[in-house]
């Protein structure tokens, strides 16, 4: 294994860590609670990106596969994610009344960070043994809890008023120094990162990718065809359904719930991405040495006595308590979904795998918000009831994806 490679690995996880749990604690809050948007836009900004990562990502991973040149895609698609995440926050610094174009731009970004990981993910067969993928793996995921917890603390004196740049006050203050750690972060990944990929001279044009549509579905059959991948695919579409819904209105919930100021829900954040790095390399571990599907069971099994318990929960302190199992629980499922998919999935296929991987993952931001958006919205008169019930409407999908990961054919 490359050491270096590895280091690289993992801090381009922790940077992108650091924009991605600023714009989903604070961009969340600014457009729902500051600018009075109703949350149905902004669950609906996750299944337009999701819409965009459909249509494209299979054919990027195709032609990244087929033209060995995972790397080059990979960095070009970050160039393209620090010009969005930019321009984002300069508009909610300076031009705020400008909602539509935000949430247009939060769609874009959103698409091309989560295109990013088609292309990242698959690196862990390149840099890990395959008896060592679910060790790294929780590196990797450690390493983006991590970056959590600093993204949170960093902006924190700018949510807070302390520290000010210019522009808009209160939390439109901590886009722009989440960005900016993020390039600076993510840099070494782009600059030293040995690759190991064939550089084919044969230009991609119209044609090439008008093939490749029309193969795509071929190619889907020959994936999906593999033993256990898509009945693996299904099931994480279910439990990472609800898993990220709730992240992602997790914030929203807190204030309209159990009524927490930006301090306090930076905190319970806090909390469970400390529980989360220790949650990422112990599931890894225990998924190497007891077997990947095995423990995915144990965490799944977990997520489904947490989530009503959390629906229920009678004060802010209970939730500060369920928090700790539910960050060991949310770093256990994706550094160990992620290595299982690895094992499953020919080396040829990787990047493919990854792309449905990932779609799976998005896809989630489709059903899930609209479940969570309906109840919340139809129940919308119980006063804060409403979002207790969306909590625990969750666990019905970690159920779903239970029994059918039990039928993921795959030997431990």
């Amino acid at each position: 294994m490359n050491k270096r490679n590895i280091f690289l690995w993992a801090l381009y996880d922790f940077a992108n860590s650091i924009v991605m749990i600023v714009f989903m604690l604070y961009f969340s809050q600014w457009l729902v609670i500051d600018k009075g948007v109703s949350d149905f836009w902004y669950n609906a900004s996750f299944i337009f990106s999701t819409i965009l990562l459909v249509l494209t990502g299979p054919i990027v991973s195709v032609l990244a596969d087929k033209k060995g040149r995972c790397f080059s895609f990979f960095y070009k698609n970050t160039i393209l994610l620090y010009f969005l995440y930019t321009l984002l926050a300069l508009l909610i610094l300076f031009i705020p009344e400008q909602r539509i174009l935000a949430i247009l731009l939060f769609i874009l970004g959103n698409f091309v960070y989560q295109s990013s990981f088609i292309f990242y993910n698959s690196f862990l067969n390149e840099i890990a043994l395959p008896e060592k993928r679910g060790f790294i793996s929780g590196i990797g995921n450690a390493s983006n809890w991590l970056g959590q917890i600093i993204g949170l603390l960093l902006v924190l004196p700018f949510a807070s008023g302390s520290l000010y740049l210019f522009g808009e006050v209160g939390r439109a203050q901590v886009f722009l120094p989440a960005v900016f750690f993020f390039i600076i972060l993510s840099l070494p990944m782009l600059l030293f990162f040995k690759k190991q990929e064939f550089l084919e001279q044969t230009s991609v044009n119209f044609s090439h990718v008008k093939e490749e549509y029309k193969n795509v579905f071929i190619q889907a059959k020959t994936l999906f065809i593999i033993p256990g991948v898509s009945m693996f695919l299904l099931a994480y579409f279910f439990f990472n359904d609800a898993v990220l819904t709730l992240s992602n209105n997790f914030p929203i919930a807190m204030e309209k719930v159990f009524h927490a100021s930006d301090v306090q829900k930076t905190l319970i954040l806090i909390i469970i991405l400390v529980a989360s790095v220790i949650g990422s390399v112990l599931c890894g571990y225990l998924g190497d040495r007891f077997g990947l599907k095995r423990v995915l069971l144990w965490i799944l099994f977990g997520w489904i006595i947490i989530v009503p318990l959390l629906g229920i929960s009678p004060n802010i302190t209970m939730v500060g308590i369920l928090v700790i199992i539910m960050g060991i629980l949310f770093g256990g499922i994706w550094a160990v979904s992620r290595a299982l998919l690895s094992r499953l999935v020919p080396k040829d296929k990787l990047n493919y795998g990854f792309s449905f991987y990932t779609i799976s993952e998005r896809f989630a931001s489709f059903l899930g918000p609209l479940t969570w958006s309906g109840i919340v919205v139809f129940t919308s008169k119980t006063n804060g009831l409403n979002y207790r019930f969306a909590i625990v409407s969750m666990t019905i999908f970690i159920i779903i994806g239970f029994f059918l990961m039990r039928k993921v054919k795959y030997k431990n």
